[in-house]
């Protein structure tokens, strides 16, 4: 049985690719043990000794997948192929492992900036309607739009049941606190709020928009999203420094009769609790009897502190960039106060490696470099590590597991346990406006949390937190909020 529609591409035996291919370095070419001859399957058309292997991956792959095209989608490897379809397989996967290896060349900082001037934008409006006939623009503009308005002006409360309102977010920012890029603006913002936009729509089927704010000043940030507020269904807050950012949610919370949340602070915090069950699970200790470290006092570590308190962890330690934080200490901001009051049961003073000594986990939300594998070793037994910073972790995890870390999170895709607030923000918006929820609790988040770690039935060492494009991760979180 011989397949008919092996597509591989044709141009790649042209002298100019052989010429290029035969220029990559040594380590780069692609290598097979044996040349595939007619009548073997794909399963043997391996390159176990190609040391690039993504590449090889790939390649692999979408062979497979066009393979299966071709009508036996039950056992594509073991499809008899033709002499002239084993070469061209050969080269087929030398042209992928080419093109990966070529792109791969790029930073993915260069590759963005590719991808975001060719875009121009990652989002765009769609009309749900064609225009098509004047009896259409009369439907939805004038006359038409009259009776609408007319109608939603005297009935406010069903303004979502006749525009956008029901599944539209406003994403604002003042760019004061941008990823680790720090206070780079509005412009320097409005990328990023752009992704979270794209991230709502594509896992959460909202509408969002963003929106960066040329202030920085509390209450003109307040009196903007109120004025802007009619718009939208829910507001999520975004990059806004601490501690400027306690007063803006908690004042728009008050005066607004839609969901409003700083996700640097609350998404981070679920997403964190979530994980952190997982890993108590994994190393067989409770967390209602460990003590956790936090390094950070900033929105995200503020709130992991309010989190974990509410659900009952043992001893909470928080530190900022003076130390540990204690009631003793002076010149602390109110919200340093409040967290004195709750943590550090021990009252111990001095810096993260005295904060470290015998503590079960450390959760960094601070900055680059400032663990080691001497700190890890102050932990106790089957310590767990969550280094969150970004782009750069407080210790990577090959220095984490040096020091005898038993788990490992970071807030990075290229690593095991990516521990993200983009698993919790689009699920949270989607209950809210689903369940016409109004304030987003704390029983809530925590429920959030507990719905998000069930979904990892068996957690392991490098599996505690689901995958951000796990298709369950929405509904399960969007389930706890009502």
């Amino acid at each position: 049985m011989e397949p008919q529609c092996f597509n591989a591409p044709r141009r790649i035996t042209d002298v100019s690719f052989r010429d290029r291919y035969a220029s990559l370095p040594r380590f780069a070419r692609l290598k097979f043990f044996q040349t595939p001859k007619e009548g073997d399957t794909v399963s043997r058309m391996k390159a176990p000794n190609c040391i690039f292997t993504p590449a090889l991956f790939i390649a692999e792959r979408e062979v497979k997948e066009q393979i299966a095209h071709c009508g036996d989608t039950q056992m594509p490897q073991c499809f008899l192929v033709t002499l002239s379809q084993a070469e061209m397989f050969g080269q087929y996967v030398a042209w992928m492992h080419f093109r990966y290896y070529t792109e791969m060349k790029k930073t993915i900082g260069e590759r963005a900036l590719e991808a975001h001037r060719k875009l121009k934008g990652k989002i765009e409006l769609k009309a749900k309607a064609p225009l098509r006939s004047r009896d259409d623009l009369s439907l939805f503009y004038t006359p038409g739009v009259g009776a609408v308005s007319s109608y939603v002006a005297k009935h406010k409360k069903e303004m979502g049941e006749y525009t956008i309102k029901s599944n539209t977010i406003g994403v604002i920012s003042d760019g004061s606190a941008v990823l680790g890029l720090g206070n780079i603006g509005p412009e320097g913002a409005l990328p990023v709020m752009e992704g979270k936009a794209m991230i709502f729509k594509e896992f959460a089927g909202l509408d969002a928009f963003p929106i960066v704010l040329a202030t920085q000043d509390v209450e003109e940030i307040i009196a903007t999203v109120k004025n802007i507020a009619p718009v939208f269904g829910g507001i999520n807050l975004e990059d806004i420094s601490a501690p400027r950012c306690f007063e803006i949610e908690e004042r728009l919370k008050k005066e607004l009769d839609i969901p409003v949340m700083h996700d640097d602070q609350h998404g981070t915090a679920i997403v964190v609790l979530a994980a952190l069950i997982n890993a108590f699970k994994v190393v067989k200790k409770s967390l209602l009897k460990s003590t956790v470290v936090i390094s950070g006092a900033g929105a995200a570590g503020t709130a992991i502190a309010n989190l974990l308190r509410r659900v009952g962890a043992g001893n909470i330690i928080v530190l900022d960039s003076k130390g540990i934080i204690e009631t003793s200490r002076s010149g602390l901001s109110p919200h340093k106060k409040k967290l004195a009051q709750f943590t550090n049961k021990k009252k111990i003073k001095g810096g993260l490696a005295e904060a470290l000594r015998g503590a079960d986990a450390i959760i960094g939300v601070s900055g680059p470099g400032l663990m080691n594998a001497s700190h890890v070793r102050l932990m106790a037994k089957k310590p767990i590590v969550f280094a969150l910073a970004n782009p750069t972790p407080e210790i990577l995890p090959s220095e984490a597991l040096r020091g005898g870390a038993a788990v490992i999170g970071t807030g990075r895709s290229d690593f095991p346990n990516q521990i993200n607030n983009a698993l919790v923000f689009p699920g949270i918006f989607r209950g809210a406006l689903t369940n016409k929820v109004k304030k987003i609790t704390d029983a809530m988040k925590v429920k959030a949390a507990l719905n998000l770690a069930a979904l990892v039935k068996y957690p392991r060492a490098d599996f505690i937190i689901p995958n951000v494009f796990d298709k369950h991760v929405v509904p399960a979180i969007a389930k706890a909020i009502k």
